[in-house]
């Protein structure tokens, strides 16, 4: 089944308390679609980039099996550029630089060989954008999910939240489910957003992993203890691959589902993590992602018998 994933493929620089690293590969797109072609074969990429894009690393992608027919590339013009430093903490970030460059003229239009995608990964852009990208898919997927930030709830919340009322799975931070919603209490707040149309919704809480909720249920899926943090940039976008990845491999989609692949999607972006860029992502391999797996699932279970 395909995946089709919409987002920004970018450069970064990036300082954080372990070093600096400058313009490198970066982007929400990029991050997703290579967390995911380790877990799905058939990926759809749309994006856009401009003529300093290596062409090198387009290739490293269709040979993960990632299709970039989807990338528009404007020759005479530069991609998307964003650059940050990192608090101690790792958590607080300061942007420095946003340069738009080609993303300022972003319309994306789908291939038709992508407007019969079954699942559908809508990465923070504008509400927009995410609703036009539905509004070009000639047939219901199975499983939608919007990714989206504060600035959009901040500035376009209206228009989100009509974006928000036709995907199946709303992915968003604490921060932003309580700016969405208006309530302090996590579960209160899941219950106001869950009115809102979605099946699913994952309030993501950074390194204390995230909660799921969705037909009268609710998990947690904590994130994996690590020693060696250096850069968390693309976690979250790593953690959608992932997830997606995982998804999109069932013939069905339901809450235990979503809940695998919850698991799946902490796994990938515990790597992410480690290293700056993509540098950890692109060098991984299955046995790896197993064993990740089966340490986070360790972290969730517990022998009553033997208490």
């Amino acid at each position: 089944m395909s995946l089709l994933i919409v987002g920004t493929v970018a450069f970064d620089t990036i300082e954080t308390p372990h070093g600096k690293v400058e313009k490198v590969i970066g982007g929400a797109g990029t991050y997703a679609g290579w967390a995911a072609s380790y877990l799905h074969s058939d990926i759809r990429l749309v994006s856009i980039i401009g003529g300093d894009w290596p062409k090198s690393e387009l290739q490293r992608m269709n040979a993960r099996g990632i299709d970039t027919e989807g990338i528009k590339i404007v020759e005479d013009k530069k991609s998307f550029y964003w650059s940050g430093r990192y608090l101690e903490n790792l958590i607080e970030r300061e942007t420095l630089i946003t340069d738009l460059n080609v993303l300022a003229d972003f319309d994306p239009i789908l291939p038709d060989s992508y407007r019969n995608s079954e699942f559908i990964l809508l990465g923070n852009l504008t509400p927009a954008i995410q609703s036009s990208v539905i509004d070009q898919l000639e047939s219901k997927p199975k499983l939608i999910l919007l990714d989206t930030m504060n600035f959009w709830i901040d500035i376009a919340k209206d228009e989100l939240i009509d974006v928000i009322r036709r995907v199946d799975l709303l992915s968003i931070n604490d921060e932003e489910a309580r700016m969405l919603s208006g309530e302090h209490n996590l579960v209160k707040a899941a219950e106001k957003i869950m009115k809102l149309g979605p099946r699913f919704l994952i309030i993501k809480k950074g390194e204390h992993g995230a909660l799921l909720f969705g037909d009268d249920h609710m998990f947690f899926a904590p994130a994996l203890p690590l020693n060696n943090i250096v850069d968390p940039t693309g976690a979250g976008d790593t953690f959608a691959g992932g997830l997606m990845g995982y998804l999109a491999n069932q013939s069905e989609i339901n809450y235990e589902h979503v809940k695998q692949g919850l698991v799946y999607g902490a796994a990938m972006g515990s790597f992410c993590v480690e290293d700056f860029s993509l540098e950890k992502i692109q060098n991984i391999n299955s046995s790896e992602i197993d064993a990740r797996i089966k340490a986070i699932q360790k972290l969730t279970t517990v022998d009553t018998a033997k208490l």
